[in-house]
């Protein structure tokens, strides 16, 4: 009786996918990753040596993980046992811990690949540590996730970090050459089409020859232009994790743009975090973040506008909505750039925290009660609007604490006319006048 795979074609003799028929044989086919492994990269070095040690291969989907810790494994004469994350726990390990300590008994060093490791938690990956140290393995797990935030520290310090990058378009054409090689025929798609396909993987190489093996299904007698290929074919959504690496990523992408005075690149970052999903919310919040650390008093208008798009995208929503945050990105980015409030605050900080509970000089402390005023509080005041030039130069500072200065206007925007006010003042207070 035959099962429901067997119902399904799935049997033995069923056709592999196209990836996984055109899975490499060797390190040196593996496309897009010569900086690891190529003659002077670490793991080309490792796998020529045949002594392993244990890594993380940490990259996006699609690049070649689960490919390299296989020929690697080949590569140095190591058993290759391969877990999930996702689908396994503590039993699993325990016996793949197991199997690895008898086959190390017979001779036999054992590659352990976990795919999806950060998955792990933080008492799971502890687990690996005595079996790496004791070298009954030699752990290489993948993972998509910054490893810094995700696995612990004391399993990455017995590991290796190497990262995989996203594949390039070169990359992804040799991947379509071996395709039609082993299909012995062509895509049925003109060259614009092509470049389309290869836009549409984003560096995912696996990806990639999903989509090349969907074509090579259909029939068509003439090659499919770009127009046509998108009716056949999904783009895929860009790699986008709201609450992880790419989240933070993309952020300080946007934020470093602003401070850079680069309206055309913050633009771009903002666009790709709202087609891959993010909250506009969260944008519009660091944006307002942005108006004060790196923009400040050289352009106070920036705040203002930056909480008003706020206001505009509550009030339309999207897509309208983000329009407004645009036009806030565009002009923090075009203007002037001051951190010197950002700067005069911690400092301000500091100070609180150092001088503790000092009160604020007597003469402008607020005098309501005969007792008070008995106590000379109020005494000597100057009211600064009766003063010529509006600013009396009093000490404003703690008794006991030396006058400090914490913000330091730039000569740019309109801090600059702030700092010549200052300085004015600063010689009335100096002067005593």
């Amino acid at each position: 009786m035959s099962d429901l795979f067997q119902a399904a074609g799935l049997t033995p003799h069923a056709p592999a996918p196209l990836a996984d028929r055109l899975r490499p044989q060797s390190l040196d086919e593996v496309v897009g990753q010569q900086h690891l492994l190529g003659p002077e990269g670490p793991i080309g070095r490792m796998a020529a040596a045949h002594r392993l040690a244990s890594m993380i291969l940490w990259g996006p989907p699609g690049t070649g993980k689960t490919t390299i810790a296989r020929l690697l494994a080949k590569a140095g004469g190591y058993e290759f046992q391969q877990i999930s994350a996702v689908f396994s726990g503590v039993a699993d390990l325990k016996k793949a811990f197991e199997q690895a300590r008898a086959r190390r008994m017979a001779g036999q060093s054992t590659l352990l690949f976990v795919d999806e490791i950060h998955r792990f938690n933080r008492a799971q990956q502890d687990g690996f540590l005595p079996f790496v140290e004791e070298g009954i393995v030699t752990l290489v797990g993948a993972t998509t996730e910054n490893p810094s935030f995700e696995l612990n520290g004391a399993l990455l310090s017995r590991c290796q970090v190497f990262v995989l990058k996203r594949l390039t378009e070169e990359a992804l054409e040799q991947l379509l050459q071996r395709a039609e090689t082993a299909e012995s025929r062509p895509l049925p798609i003109d060259a614009d089409a092509r470049a389309v396909l290869v836009s549409m993987a984003d560096g995912d190489g696996r990806y990639l020859l999903t989509l090349a093996e969907t074509l090579f299904s259909i029939g068509t007698d003439s090659p499919l232009n770009p127009t046509q290929l998108g009716q056949f074919l999904q783009k895929r959504r860009p790699a986008y994790d709201k609450d992880r690496e790419e989240h933070y990523n993309l952020i300080s992408a946007l934020h470093k743009s602003v401070r850079g005075s680069d309206p055309d690149a913050a633009l771009y970052w903002l666009a790709r975090m709202l087609e891959g999903g993010e909250d506009p919310l969260f944008i519009a919040r660091r944006l307002v973040r942005m108006a004060s650390e790196d923009i400040g008093a050289a352009d106070p208008l920036s705040l203002l506008l930056t909480t008003a798009a706020k206001d505009a995208y509550d009030f339309l929503g999207s897509p309208e909505g983000e329009l407004a945050l645009a036009q806030a990105v565009v002009h923090m980015a075009s203007a002037p750039k001051s951190n010197a409030v950002y700067n005069a605050y911690k400092a301000a900080r500091r100070a609180a925290k150092e001088t503790g509970s000092l009160m604020p000089p007597s003469h402008i402390l607020n005098a309501p009660t005969k007792l008070m005023k008995s106590l000379g509080y109020g005494d000597g005041y100057a009211y600064d609007h009766d003063v010529e030039g509006g600013v009396s130069g009093q000490n404003y500072f703690p008794d006991g604490m030396e006058r400090r200065r914490f913000y330091e206007p730039k000569p740019v925007g309109a801090e600059a006319k702030v700092r010549e006010r200052l300085e004015a003042w600063g010689k009335v207070r100096k002067d005593g006048k």
